[in-house]
């Protein structure tokens, strides 16, 4: 993986491909992002383990999750918290999508989320909540930044419908249909790498 930093890697886009990698999960298992071509992916990038917020958004797509599979979706949520803080968010929030650790911030900081945050008077770097909607073919549909918790996998499943009935064109990238890549698998991709 490159050692770009936000400030000297360019902000990515919609329509661009989404960068690939390759992390634990909370169940130390590798997910590839590669490995999910063929699919849809909701990839969210969020602060802490256990927090109010993050609690609340990782709950939101908990109560989703049955809807965005059946729209033949992955999700993943990515922070740099460890193997383990990740396996107890897990079993805690009864999460049925993997967390993917991130602990040397590689991945938010490919993806350009990372920046410098105040809290209690101290300023030192965070992750920023974003969320990435990569289609079957790799490229980023849509980008939400300064995710607001509540109501947020709400959103998502609904530009996810949208763009697999043909009716939004991805800012950037060229209009989603129902066509090739429109639902779910398609042909053999691999593994889905999507175990939890």
């Amino acid at each position: 993986m490159s050692g770009k930093t936000p400030s000297d890697a360019k902000e990515l886009q919609e329509g661009d491909l989404a960068p690939d990698f390759e992390a634990q999960t909370h169940a130390g298992a590798p997910f590839r992002l590669r490995e999910q071509r063929g699919r849809w992916v909701v990839l969210y990038f969020y602060p802490r383990d256990h927090t109010p917020g993050c609690t609340r958004e990782a709950c939101g797509f908990r109560d989703r999750h049955d809807a965005l599979e059946q729209l033949g979706a992955v999700v993943a949520g990515v922070s740099t918290d460890s193997v383990a803080s990740h396996a107890r968010f897990v079993q805690k929030q009864r999460l049925p999508f993997v967390l993917v650790s991130d602990p040397e911030a590689v991945v938010c900081r490919r993806y350009g989320v990372r920046a410098p945050r105040r809290f209690m008077g101290r300023t030192r770097e965070g992750t920023l909540r974003t969320t990435f909607l990569i289609d079957p073919e790799g490229r980023i549909r849509r980008i939400w930044r300064q995710v607001r918790p509540d109501g947020h996998a709400d959103e998502v499943l609904a530009t996810l419908r949208r763009l697999q009935s043909g009716e939004v064109e991805s800012r950037g990238g060229p209009k989603a249909g129902a066509g090739r890549f429109g639902r779910g698998r398609v042909g053999k991709g691999g593994g889905s790498g999507a175990e939890g």
